[in-house]
């Protein structure tokens, strides 16, 4: 049988796992969300599919950015208040280090036209990437079978695509459907028993 890593060793793979992740990822967060899922799920398996969903859903509802928030979602479920250090410092240090080389030469950056011709390309990747998570979320979506949720997705789509409702109003409908649904199926069992 296998041994558990040390507890040394858990917090250096999930420190240098979220390094590696945030230093070869643009886009933001629902991209790095991608990259961790394929990491801390399918590769290490330290993750099932439906925590890192619901992370996600956590991650995207609070204040902040994205990736920060998934990255102290993620290592405080590994190990605990340290993994949530170390997977903070490994998702917010590649970005850092980025933006102070740009600002240090942002004229010659701003300018270069080889520099605005690979940011238009990235941004073609990026939707790619993004539109891959749409997919696999929304496959998730459909795999429980649920009514409720598959009305939850459509009406959360129309309600921003066609309506241009703010994404924090479509956040706070569904958290509070979410919480009703709980509060009747908690009500349903207790009644059952």
């Amino acid at each position: 049988m296998e041994q558990p890593p040390s507890r040394a060793k858990l917090l250096t793979k999930l420190f240098f796992s979220m390094l590696y992740i945030s230093a070869f990822t643009f886009g933001g967060g629902f991209v790095i969300i991608t990259f961790m899922k394929q990491k801390f799920v399918d590769e290490l398996h330290w993750i099932d599919e439906q925590e890192m969903l619901d992370m996600t859903a956590l991650a995207q509802s609070s204040p902040g950015a994205i990736a920060v928030n998934a990255a102290i979602l993620v290592g405080w479920r590994v190990a605990g208040f340290a993994g949530m250090v170390v997977a903070v410092l490994g998702c917010i240090i590649p970005p850092m280090v980025t933006l102070s080389a740009i600002s240090l030469c942002y004229a010659a950056f701003a300018t270069n036209r080889y520099v605005a011709l690979t940011l238009k390309g990235m941004q073609a990747g990026v939707a790619a990437v993004i539109l891959d998570v749409v997919c696999s979320l929304g496959a998730n979506v459909l795999k429980m079978k649920s009514a409720v949720h598959l009305a939850i997705m459509v009406a959360a789509f129309v309600a921003t695509f066609f309506f241009d409702v703010n994404v924090i109003y479509i956040i706070l409908a569904a958290g509070l459907i979410g919480v009703v649904l709980a509060m009747y199926h908690k009500r349903k069992g207790g009644l059952a028993k």
